[in-house]
């Protein structure tokens, strides 16, 4: 098992931060820096600026955003960071959701899995630098009847495949992801629960003929690293409710159905309420500490390391912490305690 580093959104006064931390986490060894986007800083431009400020470590986008960008520009900014970067560019993918799909890009959110099938299609297509024609029922390339012909990336990647990762939940969006990507990005993940998202994984991979071998498993947990774990937990509760209660609407929030198929219903659903409300404080504070102990690294090294050897042994490959709520001198060495903890668990490559 492999670590990596989530930093998350940009422009929120953190972004000398966020690349002190990337650079140490450059220096520790850590395999891969991830950056978010949603309807603020994009994905792109960070990443570029990482790219040039360190060395080894590879840089991700986790994710960019499938209804903001057509699939050729998608593949474009791929090639394009994997030239800039010398081969270390990762592409994480991912639909996003109903609001900001439909608020913020005026992009129908509807047959997500079809759409998401169509686009890594198209990417891969472009990335192998085909003359890109494609006739399917979300995109079609050239128009017909036009005056567009098929044309070819002018790009020439570093590496001849780029890996291409998906963001997905559902039972469903995770068979396609073992079906058509190189990795899994996982949010709340637990080392009790992940058995099930991962046979859905292995099952999609069975329908292309592959295994689970090769495939790179990469849920993102928040870290906070101190002696008493469940002080700890108080740091990472109003993250949790953000997206337990307050992603997207009563009727469609993913990570509220996740906590529930977790065990955790009637929690969540108080969460939400709460939330909904704008009861922010309260959400927070009705997130159960078994959830956010489950899908987080909390406390001294020593209870890390154990969490870090239930995770590989679930099925792990790169673990990406997120330090949570801390100032930088206190963020720089928790990774540094990740890192050593790693050591300690005895599960690192």
């Amino acid at each position: 098992m492999r670590l990596g580093l989530n930093m998350g959104y940009w422009g929120s006064g953190n972004d000398a931060a966020n690349l002190a931390l990337a650079r140490e986490a450059d220096r520790l060894g850590y395999s891969v820096a991830w950056v978010a986007e949603a309807y603020g800083s994009d994905a792109p431009t960070v990443l570029a600026w990482v790219a040039a400020q360190t060395e080894r470590i590879d840089v991700g986008s986790a994710i960019l955003q499938i209804p903001a960008r057509r699939p050729t520009m998608a593949a474009m900014t791929a090639a394009t960071l994997d030239t800039l970067s010398g081969g270390r560019f990762r592409l994480g993918l991912g639909v996003s959701g109903p609001q900001v799909s439909e608020g913020w890009y005026g992009v129908k959110f509807d047959k997500p899995l079809g759409r998401t099938r169509e686009y890594v299609e198209i990417v891969r297509s472009a990335l192998r630098r085909e003359r890109v024609s494609y006739d399917g029922k979300h995109f079609t390339l050239p128009l017909p009847d036009g005056p567009g012909k098929p044309l070819k990336l002018t790009v020439h990647p570093v590496r001849e495949e780029i890996p291409v990762y998906l963001a997905s939940i559902g039972p469903k969006n995770l068979e396609l992801t073992g079906e058509i990507a190189d990795g899994w990005l996982a949010i709340f993940y637990s080392p009790e629960h992940g058995r099930e998202s991962l046979e859905r994984i292995a099952a999609g991979r069975a329908k292309v003929g592959k295994s689970l071998d090769g495939f790179d498993v990469v849920p993102t947990m928040p870290l906070v690293v101190q002696d008493d774990w469940e002080a700890a937990a108080d740091s990472v509760r109003p993250y949790a409710a953000l997206y337990v209660g307050g992603m997207g609407s009563r009727e469609q929030n993913f990570y509220n159905n996740l906590a529930c198929r977790m065990g955790f219903e009637a929690e969540a659903a108080r969460v939400q309420d709460l939330y909904l409300a704008k009861d922010y404080a309260g959400a927070a504070a009705a997130v159960p500490t078994g959830f956010v102990d489950q899908t987080s690294l909390l406390g001294p090294k020593e209870r890390i390391a154990e969490k870090m050897q239930a995770l590989a042994e679930s099925g792990v490959t790169t673990l990406t912490v997120s330090p949570i709520l801390q100032d930088l001198e206190r963020s720089l060495a928790a990774l540094r305690t990740a890192a050593e903890a790693l050591d300690r668990a005895g599960v690192g490559s």
